[in-house]
């Protein structure tokens, strides 16, 4: 059965993937070189591996479910939920472990809802979701490092720590909401107990923080343009290498 979709037609590139052909074929190089060296075992993949790059961008892009995203391709469901499986993390996004000695990091966390409860719990936006801590560079806006998924119900300071995030980053400058207050980061001021207002100079410096702490939130909306983060269906690690493939196609997308 042929597909509808293609990656041998590049206006198909686009609307499903959010990169643009030239963005999309440097994912692909990526991917032909991250398997490159595998052993090919069973029958051959029925797509070549740019239309499975694309299936996979598709199904992470839509948040259609497989038996809509298989016909697309001309595959079946199990199909197309093998080369998600295969694919998903070898599109994983590598986080950085050096930085420049006068780097400025941003970090914030997000909610993604999540169907699988055994890594999910209940949260404030009152669904099971999983807490990702993510970093960008304040200079670059790119995606820098991803902490492993916990919990939606962790606390931000602890989830902090406990992804992974805290040794990624290290002793780099980095600044963060005030929710994470003690963890060392750069946070707003505060008033102390009975004080009216804060001094001028905290005021200037807080307005100062929050217009360039925005600048994670709106990594946030560009990353939820993947509409799997919006409502994940996959199980265990896949809503992990999700977040990892779409702070990947993320980066590419801003650097054009």
């Amino acid at each position: 059965m042929a597909g509808v979709i293609t990656a041998s037609e590049p206006s198909w590139i686009a609307p499903f993937t959010g990169l643009s052909p030239r963005c999309f074929g440097k994912l692909v190089t990526h991917v032909r070189r991250r398997t490159a060296g595998e052993l090919q075992r069973g029958r051959p993949w029925s797509l070549p591996l740019e239309d499975r790059v694309l299936l996979v961008a598709t199904y992470w892009r839509t948040n259609l479910t497989l038996r809509q995203v298989g016909p697309l391709f001309g595959v079946s469901k199990s199909a197309a939920d093998r080369i998600i499986g295969h694919l998903g993390p070898k599109l994983a996004f590598q986080p950085r472990r050096r930085f420049r000695q006068d780097a400025v990091l941003i970090m914030d966390g997000t909610l993604v809802p999540t169907r699988d409860h055994t890594v999910a719990e209940q949260s404030k936006n009152y669904r099971y979701s999983t807490n990702h801590q993510v970093v960008i560079d304040a200079d670059t806006r790119l995606v820098v490092v991803v902490g492993r998924p916990l919990p939606g119900n962790r606390n931000d300071c602890r989830a902090w720590a406990e992804s992974g995030a805290k040794d990624a980053v290290g002793a780099t400058m980095t600044i963060a909401d005030g929710g994470y207050l003690g963890t060392g980061l750069v946070i707003p001021h505060r008033r102390a107990t009975g004080q009216a207002e804060l001094r001028g100079w905290k005021q200037e410096h807080n307005r100062s923080h929050k217009q360039v702490r925005a600048r994670v939130e709106h990594a946030f909306a560009r990353m939820k343009g993947w509409k799997i983060l919006r409502d994940c269906r996959l199980k265990g690690d896949g809503v992990h290498h999700a977040m990892l493939g779409i702070a990947r196609l993320h980066n590419l997308a801003l650097m054009g």
